[in-house]
C-alpha cells in the first residue's frame, strides 16, 4: 500500500496490487482526491492561469478504514509513503495502525521520497512480496532502494515550493536569482535547491551528473514530467538514450496533481538506480 504521490496511475497500480489512498487537492475552492477527481494537466492548466492549489494529507479516519478492509483479506500490510518531512500523511498512517492496535500487522514506512522514487521503492516491496519474503524482508527491499535512488528535478521557479511551505523564502531567492533555473533533489526527507545552470543547460547537467555518479552502471531510469507535453517528452526520451548512460531499462512518468500543486508547471527530472 502506498499514497498517491507514487504518482502510479490508478489503473497501472490496480493491476500491480498495489493500494493507493489518496491525498486530497484544494483547487478552485473544491477539495480533489488525487489522480481519482482531478487530473495532472488540470492542476498545471489552472496554475498557468494564475491559480493557486494546495495539498492536505491522507486524514488518519481514511488510513484506518483502509486499513481495516484490508486486513479482512490479508495477513499484514506493508505501508510506503513519502517523506515525512513533506507531509503528514506517513505520520497518519502510524497513527492509524496505533488506534487500530495492530502495529504488528501494520508495517509503516517513511520512504523519505516521493513521486517516481516513491513508485520504485513501492514497486521493490511488491516484488519482495511476490517471492515470497516475509514483510519485515519487503519493508528492507524498499529501504534499501531508497537508499540507491538519486533522483533531481528542474522547475522554473521556486516559488510555488516557497507559498506551500516545502522550502523557505531564502531558498527561494537562492534558486530564482539571476534568472537561471533551479535543480532540486531528496536530502535527508526534505526536496532542497541543489544548485542553478543555464535554461538550456539544465538536462545536460542532470545527465551529466548522473555519469559522474554511477559511471558505467547498468540503471535503471525514469524520465519525470509535470503535464503531457509530448514535444518535451520526447526530447527528454531522447537526451537519456544519446546520454551514454549505461540505460538497461528506462521509463516515462507522469508528475501527478498533488506533486505538481508544489513544483509547478515545466518541471522535469530523471531518476535513477543501478539495475
Amino acid at each position: 500500500m502506498t499514497d498517491s504521490t507514487c504518482d502510479l496511475p490508478p489503473q497501472e497500480a490496480q493491476k500491480l496490487g498495489i493500494h493507493i489512498i489518496p491525498l486530497t487537492v484544494h483547487m478552485q475552492e473544491r477539495e480533489l482526491l488525487d489522480w481519482q477527481e482531478v487530473d495532472p494537466d488540470a492542476v498545471y492548466s489552472h496554475m498557468k492561469a494564475g491559480g493557486t492549489a494546495r495539498t492536505t494529507p491522507v486524514a488518519v479516519a481514511a488510513f484506518a478504514a483502509r486499513y481495516r478492509e484490508l486486513l479482512e483479506t490479508h495477513d499484514e500490510v506493508v505501508s510506503i509513503h513519502l517523506s515525512g518531512k513533506l507531509s503528514e500523511t506517513v505520520e497518519h498512517a502510524r497513527r492509524a495502525a496505533t488506534l487500530l492496535n495492530l502495529e504488528r500487522r501494520i508495517h509503516v514506512v517513511d520512504s523519505g521520497l516521493a513521486c517516481t522514487p516513491l513508485a520504485e521503492a513501492v514497486l521493490a516491496a511488491r516484488a519482495a512480496v511476490l517471492s515470497g519474503s516475509d514483510p519485515a524482508s519487503a519493508v528492507q527491499a524498499a529501504e534499501a532502494v531508497c537508499a540507491q535512488i538519486h533522483a533531481e528535478f528542474s522547475v522554473p521557479t521556486l516559488e510555488y515550493l516557497r507559498r506551500g511551505g516545502r522550502i523557505g523564502r531564502a531558498q527561494a531567492f537562492f534558486g530564482n536569482m539571476l534568472g537561471l533555473r533551479p535543480i532540486l533533489g531528496f536530502e535527508g526527507g526534505e526536496l532542497k535547491p541543489l544548485r542553478r545552470c543555464k535554461s538550456d543547460r539544465a538536462i545536460d547537467d542532470m545527465l551529466d551528473g548522473l555519469h559522474t555518479r554511477f559511471g558505467d552502471q547498468p540503471l535503471c531510469i525514469s524520465v519525470i514530467h509535470a503535464g503531457r507535453d509530448s514535444g518535451r517528452m520526447q526530447a527528454l526520451r531522447h537526451a537519456v538514450t544519446s546520454s551514454g548512460l549505461n540505460v538497461k531499462s528506462a521509463r516515462m512518468h507522469l508528475m501527478g496533481p498533488a506533486i505538481g500543486a508544489h513544483v509547478g508547471p515545466g518541471t522535469f527530472g530523471f531518476m535513477a538506480r543501478p539495475a
